[in-house]
């Protein structure tokens, strides 16, 4: 074996420079790696007064979920696992929003300043936090678009209505008319009808409808939940169709609407308010949990995700009725509510 030749170390050049230089490739690497990792030990520590020594709560948590997220993109799990990965890093989201984040805008509405011991207010939480999800949700949606396509080479497709047969459509109408049209509620939006209450987590179809007379109306039509969310279509290959509910209910919006020229639509769905705070002294805990149920599902509306598609001024007149802040307000490229692929 080679000795290694003591060098003088050049200006600039570390010592662990000098010794690499006359090692063989592979323990050039090994060495390295070890400096690499002594150097950083001896590194300046940290002042223990400083709020540096903490990582942020919140942005933490969105950290762990994109860790989540990124098994979605792992090629060596299969692609319906990676399915499912994707599904819980959007419920994980959804979850994160009703209640981190009304904690968060709890702490901003009542003018509370204290520092986290991370060094920032909620308001400075709150700019990071929103900055960080909404790259999370992109993020989703881009993963979604390439699980879409590798899904159809797999022989699974979530189809668009431009795709169906006459004999899908005819399948569709009877599903329709049997197991959907009954439950739904067209809501009309007018001084004698005002805004509906929207269930949390619910999906809404919102449209522009034209009367026979021109008259501009505008609607309303929630999706029940209990309603599938993907409908397979039947079908003699080896292959699996599916058509989403809300383009299954778009193909039939005459019925719904009958004497009315749809003129735009989109879908939107949104988040309330779910945090609960439990009084550990109450007298009855079960009436307590009884209440902060009820109140979990009409907290106030904290975030809203609407289709990229739906118009300008449909989504400004929905924000406003729900009172909602720009910075609370997320378009949708390609599907909404990405969570429900794990169903």
């Amino acid at each position: 074996m080679s000795k290694v030749k003591p060098r003088i170390v050049a200006g600039g050049e570390t010592p662990s420079d000098a010794l690499i230089d006359d090692l063989p490739p592979a323990a050039e690497q090994a060495l390295g790696e070890i400096f690499t990792t002594q150097e950083s030990a001896l590194a300046p520590a940290i002042d223990p007064a400083s709020p540096a020594r903490f990582i942020n709560r919140e942005l933490s948590w969105l950290a762990f979920n994109r860790r989540v997220l990124e098994e979605a993109k792992n090629v060596r799990h299969p692609v319906l696992e990676r399915l499912r990965f994707l599904s819980i890093s959007a419920s994980n989201l959804d979850e994160f929003y009703m209640v981190r984040v009304a904690g968060l805008k709890g702490m901003v509405n009542a003018g509370v300043t204290t520092k986290s011991d991370d060094g920032l207010s909620p308001a400075e939480q709150l700019v990071g936090v929103n900055a960080a999800a909404d790259e999370l949700i992109a993020d989703q949606q881009t993963v979604w678009a390439a699980l879409h396509a590798e899904l159809r080479e797999a022989g699974i497709a979530i189809i668009a209505p431009e795709e169906l047969t006459a004999a899908d459509r005819e399948w569709l109408d009877k599903q329709f008319r049997d197991q959907i049209f009954p439950v739904l509620t067209p809501l009309a939006i007018d001084p004698a009808h005002p805004f509906p209450f929207i269930p949390n987590l619910g999906f809404t179809l919102a449209l522009k409808l034209v009367r026979r007379d021109g008259k501009n109306v505008r609607a309303l039509l929630p999706v029940p939940p209990q309603l599938l969310r993907f409908w397979r279509l039947p079908t003699a290959e080896k292959r699996a169709r599916f058509l989403p509910l809300e383009s299954l209910i778009g193909l039939h919006l005459d019925k719904l609407f009958p004497g009315h020229t749809v003129v735009g639509s989109g879908l939107f769905r949104i988040l309330r308010d779910s945090e609960v705070e439990l009084e550990e002294e109450a007298e009855d805990l079960v009436r307590q949990f009884e209440t902060l149920l009820r109140r979990r599902r009409r907290g106030e509306v904290m975030h809203m995700k609407c289709s990229k598609s739906m118009p300008a001024d449909l989504r400004e007149f929905i924000v406003d009725h729900l009172q909602l802040e720009p910075d609370e307000v997320v378009l949708i490229e390609h599907l909404l509510g990405v969570s429900d692929l794990g169903r």
